[in-house]
């Protein structure tokens, strides 16, 4: 393997035992087999399978993007697009917050950017106590599939970092899909979700940083 590839479920991948099975992988006597549809890759002989579609699996850590829809007396209830709902507390807002109008923070259908600080039974706990957290006032927000966030982000940030600045925009990326885009012009904003769609529709490509350099060149020239 030196390129990555489409894969389906039963499809060999590799063979030999020299490879180890990674994630969305098994091993089957010599042969490294994916077990669910996705971009299958190889380093160091390690062989996983990269999800292309499916729904977002909340994890600890996630910084994600999500919609104000409940306020409670201690709290606001935030959907990021999960099969639990999150719940940001009071204590977690880095400024003094009057719990008689939490509506002064924070009102129904507002946007922000928080981070999974746990999951347990009762749901899903964030926070907005970190730089780069908070309400959303300016800008768009895009929606993707949460799989293809990692080509959107690319290797060590390669293909985020590609995006800001062919675009001179400010983004954040969601883990859970949401991507939240300001310019200094609307038409900055529909360039870079021009972009963002553009590789998260090919996702598949390997090279995709490279093709994506070239892809700037072209539209720039227009």
């Amino acid at each position: 393997m030196t390129d990555r590839k489409i894969v389906i479920p039963g499809e060999v991948i590799a063979e030999g035992n020299d490879y180890l099975p990674g994630e969305g992988t098994e091993k089957r006597e010599s042969e490294i087999v994916a077990i669910r549809f996705g971009l299958a890759e190889e380093f160091n002989k390690l062989v996983k399978v990269i999800p292309l579609s499916g729904v977002y699996h909340p994890r600890r850590g996630n910084v994600v993007i999500g919609c104000v829809e409940n306020l409670t007396f201690n709290g606001w209830v935030i959907d990021i697009k999960s099969s639990d709902t999150g719940f940001l507390p009071v204590a977690e807002v880095p400024r003094y917050v009057n719990k008689n109008d939490l509506k002064e923070v924070m009102d129904f259908g507002e946007m922000v950017v928080a981070k999974i600080t746990e999951i347990n039974q009762r749901g899903i706990d964030l926070t907005i106590r970190s730089r780069g957290l908070g309400k959303l006032d300016d800008g768009i927000i895009i929606e993707i599939n949460p799989n293809r966030v990692p080509r959107v982000i690319g290797k060590e940030g390669s293909m985020i970092s590609l995006i800001k600045n062919e675009t001179g925009c400010r983004i954040t990326v969601g883990q859970n899909g949401l991507i939240w885009i300001d310019g200094e012009k609307t038409e900055d904003e529909l360039f870079a979700k021009k972009a963002i769609l553009h590789i998260a529709e090919n996702s598949f490509i390997s090279g995709l940083t490279d093709e994506m350099t070239k892809w700037f060149e072209e539209e720039k020239g227009k």
